[in-house]
């Protein structure tokens, strides 16, 4: 048993898949072809370029892991600058998380009715974002065990496609391999900067379950940069397969199905299609796995109600906070208001990022942490700094949304401690002064 009844069943393998499928989602399906039409063959070179870039993240973080084994992830390493500032940072990154599933679902079930067409209908949507989310929420709940188990074979259906498309274009590449060509300058690069950054965001839900991770300390750094190193190797190998294959010119509509059909034909791009989807409910299947351990932390901090705190007996879950999760991921994804907020949620993760890097000094002093906290705020603040007002003013109101119900969460805890101590003091005497 580990924390509060938690059991540390998740080993370095399912640390690592938890990192890899909230990097690798949707957005690999749709890049390879709007980077070809940019930056021709050297858009492959861009993912190791921004995989080192994302480094300048990962590494602080994997430092600030191995002083770290408690559940919680970002919440644990921004409690150092106060619960103030560690309630935001969970706010925010629930945020990002919930908005994220939900955008994510919808797009699954987009995928599904482009195959079978009468689940575009409402009530086959409806019924099908039921019944993946409330999958995933009873897998999670009757064990961690298990949902590592489901990630893994979702994992295996996403990555093994893709791996066996890259080396057949690039195996059947007629004029062989593009050479890099020219280095594209400065402001082509900064114009799709968020973009590919994106691309590797994620990487942090191996850190949120550390309370049920063995040797936390050792297993999530180890999973995190090793995770974000062969992504981009992933990415490098899916984008220098599609500029073998495919001509230059404008991108098409599903690039990676385009190249599955131009070297296999109509069925290539079934089958895409299929890894499409398993890739993203691998995306869905851990971000409610780290998801719903964001709010568990919080509570276990008493900066939320005990009741998101509580640990099912019979399968030491957070069954609380997976539910709420699950509940509020569903309802976005139903109503369709994810799309707002999906604006905000990548620059919102940048903000936690930037939190959580700026505590590292405070958890382990030195030279060494000092150099890499500071390049990881600079491109922290680099990358942030690409957004649109209209993000930040968004962001904004989450803010002040997020800092309510702190206060609201504390004038509930004070009163309890007030009823607390009243209820322990003495009744007054009621005898006579002699």
């Amino acid at each position: 048993m580990a924390e509060g009844g938690l059991r540390r069943d998740i080993g370095l393998t399912g640390s690592a898949f938890l990192a890899f499928n909230g990097i690798v989602g949707a957005g690999i399906f749709g890049l390879p072809g709007d980077l070809h039409a940019r930056f021709g063959a050297f858009a492959p070179w861009l993912f190791l370029l921004f995989g080192l870039l994302i480094l300048a993240i990962v590494l602080p973080f994997a430092r600030l892991a191995a002083c770290h084994e408690r559940t919680g992830g970002p919440v644990t390493y921004a409690a150092s600058l106060g619960p103030a500032v560690a309630f935001q940072t969970g706010w925010l990154y629930c945020l990002a998380r919930v908005t994220s599933m939900a955008a994510n679902t919808n797009l699954f079930v987009d995928n599904v009715a482009r195959l079978w067409p009468p689940m575009g209908s409402w009530v086959g949507r409806t019924s099908l974002m039921v019944a993946l989310i409330g999958a995933l929420t009873v897998i999670n709940i009757v064990g961690v065990k298990r949902a590592i188990r489901a990630l893994d074979l979702l994992t295996l259906l996403k990555a093994v496609p893709l791996i066996g498309l890259a080396l057949w274009a690039i195996g059947h590449a007629a004029q062989g391999l593009p050479p890099p060509g020219p280095v594209p300058p400065l402001s082509a690069l900064e114009a799709s900067a968020l973009v590919l950054l994106y691309a590797f965001v994620g990487f942090e839900n191996a850190t949120v379950p550390a309370g049920e991770t063995a040797n936390p300390r050792r297993t999530i750094p180890r999973a995190m940069i090793g995770t974000v190193i062969a992504t981009a190797g992933l990415y490098f190998l899916v984008q220098l397969g599609y500029a073998a294959v495919m001509p230059a010119g404008p991108a098409p509509t599903t690039p990676l199905a385009a190249l599955a059909e131009t070297l296999i034909g109509p069925v290539g791009g079934t089958l895409l299609a299929l890894t499409a989807m398993m890739s993203v409910a691998g995306n869905l299947g851990g971000a409610i796995i780290s998801g719903p351990r964001v709010p568990f932390a919080l509570a276990e901090q008493e900066l939320l109600p005990r009741w998101f705190g509580r640990i099912n007996p019979r399968f030491a879950t957070p069954a609380n906070s997976i539910l709420f999760i699950g509940a509020l991921a569903l309802v976005l994804a139903l109503t369709g208001s994810f799309i707002w907020l999906a604006i905000v949620s990548t620059l919102a993760r940048l903000i936690v990022y930037g939190t959580c890097i700026a505590t590292l000094p405070r958890a382990r002093p030195g030279p060494v942490s000092w150099a890499l906290m500071l390049a990881g705020l600079a491109v922290c603040v680099w990358a942030a700094a690409q957004s649109k007002w209209e993000s930040w003013a968004m962001l904004g109101g989450f803010v002040v949304a997020g800092f309510v119900l702190y206060a609201l969460a504390r004038r509930q805890a004070g009163s309890s401690s007030a009823d607390t101590v009243s209820s322990i003091q003495p009744p007054p005497s009621t005898r006579s002064p002699s």
